[in-house]
């Protein structure tokens, strides 16, 4: 009965290939830093630009994901050739997500860094290994599966890291036991006055509905090989995608807000997680903690050092080849980065806060070019926008340059 349940599982998560990718993409250490920090410092307050950022998510991949069903193109290259400065529009989104994504790649592998350095010294008595070992250790892991593998192996391998995730913070959330009470009355929406809240609720925007999700849909629905004809396919998959993301980072939040936050600790590290937690749930709670967090991290840098070879394909219209020499060396190069914190004095959590925040000036780049496209006769035939998808794309457009602006203030 378990064997047949387990099966079930694996072929739902199958059938949402490209929403899997993206489910480990987007709830990486960043989201997971995010969600704990905003649940420790004010509760379920801004829950609902969570719930917005996740609506407005499923939103544009929709619209992206349809656009690529349609016209057999990828997302940079209908902007590039469908504009008549398109080209350096997309090269401006394609600069700036590689560098935002640059900048994520060196949060995250230092924050599963420190959470594996953290797990050796809780299992071995004090035993200390720098963490320069650790990623080194990691970086030659995934390169070599990195250099081997194809797509369906990275779907494989992204199921195994979203279970080990969604599993982790689920039983963490039982184990500590928040009070549900204070977590319901603790959602009415606002923005609390206190420094720090609008970046907060950039960096919610910018780790949910992240303008790197909508440009890497596209590649992900075309590296799947469907048609228009799979469009309930891909509404499907695009709602499994946003949905999920929604229920874990809300998880996340809630274990923050339930605990910490009733107990007035405040939380600047990821790391300091696995230490607030021990005393309340105990060593198991740490190791799980630590299991989830770090299987967030992995899941997540899978999608980042290909963003680089993927998105150049994009634009350049030429076929995605990950095992072409150019793509092996952008891949090299990027997986440099993930030694940048052991160069760098500025924390992790302070890098993805930042990253986070950055992507989400992005936003207004990618959200409007959408609904010009969604709307062209010439391109979209009969599957252009309806009056409901419209509305829903100028909501998003909205959305984005209110969390652009928060995200500005806070960064200068």
């Amino acid at each position: 009965m378990s064997k047949n349940i387990g099966r079930k599982v694996l072929i739902a998560l199958s059938a949402v290939g490209p929403g899997l990718f993206l489910i480990g993409y987007n709830i990486g250490t960043g989201s997971v830093t995010t969600m704990a920090k905003t649940g420790a410092e004010y509760g379920m307050t801004l829950f609902w630009a969570l719930i917005l950022s996740s609506v407005f998510t499923f939103i544009l991949m929709v619209a992206y994901g349809k656009v690529t069903l349609v016209t057999g193109k990828t997302a940079l290259y209908n902007i590039k050739t469908e504009f008549k400065y398109g080209w350096m529009l997309a090269l401006y989104i394609l600069v700036a997500l590689i560098i935002g994504e640059l900048l994520a790649l060196i949060g995250v592998m230092g924050i599963v860094a420190d959470l594996i350095q953290e797990g050796i010294r809780l299992a071995f008595g004090g035993a200390m290994v720098n963490t320069f070992w650790i990623i080194l250790f990691l970086v030659l892991a995934l390169y070599v599966l990195l250099w081997f593998g194809r797509y369906k192996s990275f779907e494989k391998v992204l199921t195994i890291f979203v279970i080990l995730m969604g599993l982790s913070f689920i039983v963490v959330f039982i184990m500590v036991k928040p009070s549900l009470t204070s977590l319901v009355e603790g959602m009415i929406p606002g923005i609390p006055d206190t420094p720090g809240a609008f970046g907060l609720v950039a960096a919610i925007a910018g780790t949910t509905c992240s303008a790197a999700v909508f440009i890497m849909r596209s590649t992900i629905v075309a590296e799947k090989g469907w048609k228009i004809t799979n469009l309930k396919d891909e509404k499907r998959d695009a709602f499994v995608s946003a949905f999920t993301m929604l229920f874990l980072s809300a998880v996340i939040m809630a274990v923050a807000a339930g605990t910490l936050h009733l107990m007035g600790l405040k939380l600047d590290n990821t790391v300091d997680m696995v230490y607030l937690f021990e005393p309340i749930g105990g060593k198991a709670a740490a190791f799980i903690l630590i299991l989830g967090i770090a299987g967030a991290g992995l899941s997540t840098i899978f999608p980042i050092v290909l963003i680089a070879p993927w998105l150049i394909s994009d634009y350049t219209g030429r076929p995605r080849d990950m095992h072409s020499t150019f793509s092996r060396v952008l891949i090299f190069v990027a997986m440099l980065f993930a030694f940048g914190t052991v160069l760098l004095e500025q924390r992790p959590p302070a890098l993805m806060i930042f990253s986070q925040a950055f992507q989400a000036c992005i936003l207004p780049a990618v959200a409007i070019p959408i609904f010009i496209l969604i709307n062209r006769q010439t391109i979209m035939k009969t599957h252009k926008a309806t009056l409901k998808d419209n509305i829903g794309i100028m909501a998003v457009i909205l959305f984005s340059f209110m969390t652009s602006w928060f995200a500005i203030t806070e960064l200068f």
